[in-house]
């Protein structure tokens, strides 16, 4: 079909299938670590035993007495900037005088074959002297401590306030919370191909989140200008935050510039686990009160976050926990601190959820307590207090508009039926183990909101760009944008089928050489790449009608239309100028907000303090489904990680030492272990957004977890302070 599209027959709001759902289903999609290059060699890394310690010396004569060894690389071999980090630069891409975390680099062996590149790294001797670690962030900011970077030990302080500072309410509730450092745990581990090129710069083939980012790091430490550094995205098996960072991306484009070979790279899952950074450890300490009736007066929070040994994404992930530590309710009154810290813990930076999922648990667990004190039904209260259209949102003083469905977030969500009881018993707490035969099972039912931004905020400027080529075949998209299993190729190329009246669309190779796009994060690039798409391609329509003669109805097929010609339309979207914010956090730091609900049913043996998870429902704002079917995958997928960190994932650090780096003892949840989902798609079109759409992908991370805690609460009584809930919280 060639004319313009109608209601019925639009492509935009329905399950489109994914263009590599097929390659995938098959097996003939190359995942990144399926690449393959002539000639390759392989490359391992080096790494600290210790959390802490002094470097002292490396001696890589018997590697290099290997025949098969090809090259040791070290912080020496460096040429350009030796520290990398996408917004604070302090992470050395070797270590040069101390390490600061388990895991560090600290040398790259490259080898004839990925095995004697593992043995020879084994062969490398490094000398070192242990220094005092500093793994409880409770005592980072004492002065007594030790700074593990010049600076200090604080990565940053926000302290967000408004309303009156004193102010007082007749009912008022205090609680401690905490929440477990999680790992994004993505399927295909960190895995990537670096080639020489002749012109002396190097083309990276890798799985990551932005290309851009990871190009203008590698072309720092090289010491080349970025047009000779050329990243091409590989097949990604899943990210959620954890390949925003570097990790072996110079390692390998030194070793390949080096010994003038292609060079691959990879992690076994212990390493990847040391390597990427996690989802930030917090201690929140929380105030609320309310009127007798259940209107909220004030609510008071002070959060610590562990950022580990560099700074990655704390200091966003700091201000995304301010802002969001009150939720999304009408409160006159906030007063907010959120302090990130360097400590020799495992590195943390961003997963999915981005601060906003710790402090989700802690005000929404905190507002269970105060419904308790009140005699209320949890779900009235939040009833009573949620934003709506006109109000200003809590922390930020920020006019949060129209695109507000939280009153009927709520009812869809609670309207949702309920499971049945267990019948049967695979259908009670320890399955076909045969723990109970139902005596001391009780059952228990959580609610929860959540609220998160999407889009870049706080002043930071958020654009895209995308080129579209037509030719006699159909029209190209080349997209920087990332896929990293969310669906954007599927969401881009349904926005352009609708603008171009149904011409056919295909997507382009995802390359550096293309106009940036920004990350694949923050639930932003469907909002900001989709965006610059409809642009292109509402500009290709009117210079294709303008070529064709016609105002409306079918254009002529595009062979007839340009022959052996082609034409090209840049375009760049770019989403509303947002604030830093004041000195104490006010003004219009977001451009807009994703809401969502979430009821939890659980059946917990109490006397055990094992838990089955029976259902999860959600109602959730998405602004316009782009593609169902993908959104639909998006809650299911998320929901799976908050019920993980509410039940079962915690990368545990003594000492710095992190004792369950496997999947035989970091446990996840199985599909056996994730209930039957009940989603809700809310469709309120926001109007700032191109085509009404919001963000999907962070909020069934939100207040999944906080509505298991709750409903773990209602079953057994027991106040279930920390995430994930272990079965000793719940007995005894």
């Amino acid at each position: 079909m060639n004319g313009p599209t109608t209601l019925a027959d639009r492509s935009v709001g329905t399950s489109a299938a994914r263009p590599d759902v097929a390659a995938k289903i098959d097996g003939s999609f190359e995942f990144a670590g399926d690449l393959t290059a002539p000639e390759m060699l392989f490359g391992a890394t080096v790494r600290s035993p210790h959390a802490h310690a002094r470097l002292l010396g490396i001696d890589a004569a018997a590697a290099l007495a290997r025949d098969d060894v090809v090259a040791v690389l070290d912080a020496r071999d460096v040429p350009g900037a030796p520290c990398v980090g996408h917004i604070t630069v302090d992470q050395p891409v070797f270590a040069v005088d101390r390490v600061r975390y388990q895991g560090e680099p600290v040398a790259f062996v490259v080898a004839t074959s990925q095995d004697a590149a593992w043995h020879a790294a084994d062969a490398v001797v490094v000398r070192y002297e242990p220094l005092p670690v500093v793994d409880d962030p409770g005592t980072a900011l004492d002065p007594a401590t030790a700074p593990l970077h010049p600076d200090g030990n604080l990565v940053r302080r926000v302290h967000l306030r408004r309303g009156d500072a004193d102010a007082s309410a007749a009912v008022e509730v205090e609680a401690e919370w905490e929440t477990g450092r999680q790992d994004q745990l993505f399927l295909g581990p960190e895995s990537a191909v670096a080639v020489p090129d002749d012109d002396g710069g190097v083309t990276l083939r890798l799985a990551t989140q932005d290309l851009h980012a990871d190009r203008a790091q590698v072309a720092a430490a090289l010491g080349l200008p970025p047009e000779l550094v050329r990243l091409e995205l590989a097949g990604v098996g899943g990210a959620f935050g954890g390949r925003e960072d570097i990790t072996f991306q110079v390692h390998l484009c030194l070793a390949a510039l080096r010994t003038g070979r292609a060079v691959k790279v990879t992690y076994r899952r212990h390493e990847s686990f040391l390597a990427h950074p996690k989802r930030h450890p917090a201690r929140m300490r929380y105030r609320v009160g309310a009127d007798a009736d259940g209107t909220l007066r004030y609510v008071r929070a002070r959060i610590l976050l562990d950022g580990g040994a560099y700074a990655s994404t704390s200091a966003p992930v700091a201000g995304s926990a301010a802002y969001f530590a009150a939720g999304p309710y009408r409160v006159p009154s906030v007063d907010v601190q959120v302090e990130s810290v360097y400590t020799n813990n495992p590195v943390c930076g961003a997963m999915r959820g981005f601060g906003a999922v710790q402090a989700c648990f802690g005000i929404e667990s905190t507002l269970d307590l105060l419904a308790e004190r009140l005699g209320m039904d949890p779900v009235e209260l939040r009833r009573r207090n949620v934003l709506r259209s006109g109000d200003r949102f809590p922390t930020s003083g920020q006019p949060v508009g129209d695109a507000v469905p939280l009153l009927e977030l709520i009812d869809q969500c609670v309207a949702l039926p309920l499971p049945p009881l267990p019948d049967g018993a695979f259908d009670l707490p320890g399955g076909t183990g045969g723990t109970t035969r139902g005596e001391g099972v009780r059952r228990g039912v959580g609610f929860a909101l959540g609220v998160k931004n999407h889009l870049y905020a706080q002043g930071v400027p958020d654009h895209a760009g995308v080129v579209l080529m037509a030719d006699a075949e159909g029209v190209e998209i080349r997209s920087a944008a990332t896929e990293v299993g969310q669906g954007i190729g599927s969401a881009l190329l349904q926005i352009a089928t609708d603008a171009l009246g149904g011409l056919p669309v295909r997507l382009g190779r995802v390359t550096s050489d293309l106009p940036p796009t920004g990350s694949s994060s923050a639930s932003r690039q469907t909002w900001i790449s989709g965006g610059a798409v409809l642009l292109a391609a509402e500009e290709l329509a009117r210079r294709l009608r303008d070529r064709a003669g016609v105002v409306d109805g079918p254009l002529p097929p595009l062979a007839d239309l340009l022959g052996d010609e082609t034409i090209e339309v840049v375009a760049e979207h770019r989403a509303p100028a947002t604030s830093a914010g004041d000195p104490w956090g006010q003004g219009d730091v977001h451009v807009s907000w994703m809401f969502v609900a979430h009821r939890a049913v659980v059946d917990v043996d109490v006397d055990l303090g094992i838990v089955r998870l029976a259902q999860v429902a959600t109602a959730q704002d998405v602004g316009r489904a782009i593609n169902p079917r993908e959104v639909h995958g998006q809650i299911t997928g998320g929901i799976a990680q908050g019920v993980g960190l509410a039940l079962y994932e915690h990368l545990d650090a003594t000492g710095g030492i992190v004792t369950n780096a496997s999947l035989a003892d970091y446990l996840i949840p199985t599909a056996a272990d994730v209930a039957p989902v009940e989603a809700v798609l809310v469709e309120v079109p926001d109007p700032v957004g191109p085509l009404g759409l919001k963000g999907v992908g962070e909020p069934p991370t939100l207040s999944s977890g906080p509505a298991v805690a709750a409903a773990v609460r209602a079953a057994t009584g027991r106040p279930a302070p920390r995430l994930p809930i272990r079965p000793e919280d719940l007995v005894g």
